[in-house]
């Protein structure tokens, strides 16, 4: 048993109120520089969609991620002998019109200009080659905009629905939508580092931070095409590859990184897990239908002795099991398993998990008795209180499956196309739900407040404990980060320091020769 440490995050989309707070903070930070403008290390789409870069999730497209190939996994895209054969001309390369071309405004004509009878504008200018452009494209530019044909429709979650399906959806005042925020996923299986033919790319051992070493990229970019979330970016004024870092500055200092401190919503959880690094590749060669159960087994109980044993044995600080003991994410995913990955079938076992959004339900009780129940035409026009408490615990829990995104969809994104295990998740929260209610307002009975949670497995306690670390849950439990180790940062510093022309962290302020 391999037992180490990684940071890891679960989003809770039922909060995300797509603000961008975490967005703009990130891109102060870390982005705001020469050949960076395009890069959105921490991005917000609204799904459906087609999100950043343009359908990042079709990987028919891109090629990203791993694919199984008898009992083992392979690049889809990268890789020794595919990486060979593209090193010069990479196909699968998403364009800069995938992304967006970035711009600005030419702000000195309005401020400049001479009095005229017209009013005068400031006209978009290019980024990139200082000219000016036409607007087609930006970092989230179907921002809010779910149902319109250009971008719900064209979502490559979208393939898995009929025609019938879709069309439902996107009836006049019935389109359902929810926010997706995004960060690299700091994966225990991440294709950008097997694809990197430099070997810049690694994942630090005291926290499972994937990196990328700036003083060795050779800007191949196969780190780009092997990400299948593309959040690898190339800096073309640097001749670079970057990526989020988790701020691991701030985390060495105990701060949580910016997008998460800025976070509006309070919907972002930080923490750490153990994990046997000895089963990386079995899980990640796993069938599909197992692929995120055995995903889970990997993550271990931080309070077994055995497992302490071997993580001390492996050099895991006291201070890091400590945080694994009190961490949220351990609870989020282990103890009340109510969140899940993002596109498990990458299969590179992402470090960042989700709480799947609980969305207006379609069918009225009414409706579903006067048909079979899995009709997407039969839409309640609201969803009201006097439903939830005037209704049986069997009809609530079996309009799960008519919500106004179908659960096929959703399973699709979070659950491998799994619908028993996303409809499993949803169930828990709803009777979380009804638990609440019957404490906070009283208008549902006890007994059935019991029946809900006993249907899903939860006691009263674990309600109150997810309620509680869901709504009313302080900074520092929220964030729970373990203290640092001087001697690791000194060697941080130091082989960042040797770095000629740095301007911290590994990045370079002046662009780079003979690429």
């Amino acid at each position: 048993m391999d037992v180490r440490s990684q940071m890891s995050m679960v989003f809770h989309l039922d909060k995300c109120i797509g603000c961008h707070t975490c967005t703009v903070a990130c891109k102060n930070i870390w982005t705001d520089r020469k050949g960076a403008e395009y890069m959105w290390w921490n991005n917000v789409e609204t799904k459906p969609g087609t999100g950043y870069p343009t359908k990042w999730e079709d990987q028919d497209i891109y090629k990203g991620g791993w694919e199984k190939n008898g009992s083992s996994i392979e690049l889809k895209g990268a890789g020794k002998r595919k990486g060979l054969l593209n090193i010069f001309h990479n196909p699968n390369l998403p364009t800069i019109d995938d992304y967006y071309e970035p711009f600005t405004y030419k702000y000195l004509d309005l401020i400049e200009s001479p009095q005229q009878d017209v009013q005068p504008v400031a006209r978009p200018v290019s980024l990139i080659t200082g000219k000016p452009i036409d607007i087609k494209m930006g970092p989230n530019w179907d921002d809010d905009l779910s149902g319109t044909p250009d971008f719900a429709r064209n979502d490559p979650n979208m393939k898995v629905l009929s025609p019938a399906e879709q069309e439902a959806m996107f009836q006049l005042e019935k389109m359902a939508m929810y926010y997706l925020p995004r960060i690299c996923n700091h994966c225990l299986n991440p294709a950008c580092v097997a694809s990197c033919p430099s070997g810049a790319i690694y994942k630090r051992g005291e926290d499972g931070v994937v990196l990328i070493d700036q003083s060795i990229c050779r800007a191949w970019r196969m780190c780009v095409t092997a990400c299948p979330y593309k959040k690898t970016y190339y800096n073309w004024s640097t001749g670079k590859s970057e990526k989020c870092l988790l701020c691991f500055p701030r985390i060495e200092v105990g701060e949580a990184p910016a997008c998460m401190h800025s976070c509006v919503g309070r919907i972002r959880y930080l923490g750490v897990m153990l994990y046997d690094a000895d089963k990386i590749e079995e899980v990640a060669s796993s069938n599909d239908k197992d692929l995120i159960d055995n995903q889970m087994d990997i993550y271990l109980d931080p309070f077994d002795p055995k497992v302490i044993a071997a993580a001390k044995e492996n050099g895991v600080a006291d201070s890091t099991i400590k945080a694994a003991q009190e961490s949220p994410i351990y609870k989020f995913v282990k103890e009340w398993k109510i969140a899940l990955p993002l596109h498990a079938e990458f299969r590179t076992l992402p470090n960042l998990f989700y709480v799947p959004p609980m969305l207006p339900i379609m069918a009225s009780v009414s409706e579903q008795a006067s048909s079979d129940g899995s009709s997407l035409n039969s839409i309640a026009k609201h969803w009201d209180d006097k439903w939830l408490y005037d209704t049986s615990l069997d009809d609530i829990f079996g309009t799960i499956e008519n919500m106004r995104l179908p659960l096929k969809y959703m399973a699709n994104i979070f659950s491998a196309g799994d619908e028993d295990m996303i409809a499993g998740k949803l169930k828990k929260l709803m009777a979380i739900r009804i638990y609440r209610r019957h404490i906070t307002v009283g208008d549902i009975s006890e007994e059935k407040s019991n029946r809900a949670l006993n249907a899903v497995n939860l006691t009263a306690d674990e309600a109150e404990a997810i309620y509680r670390l869901t709504s009313l849950a302080k900074f520092e439990e929220r964030f729970v980060i373990p203290a640092a180790h001087r001697e690791q940062s000194i060697e941080m510093i130091e082989s960042t320091a040797d770095v000629k022309g740095s301007t911290g962290f590994g990045f370079l302020e002046k662009p780079t020769r003979g690429l």
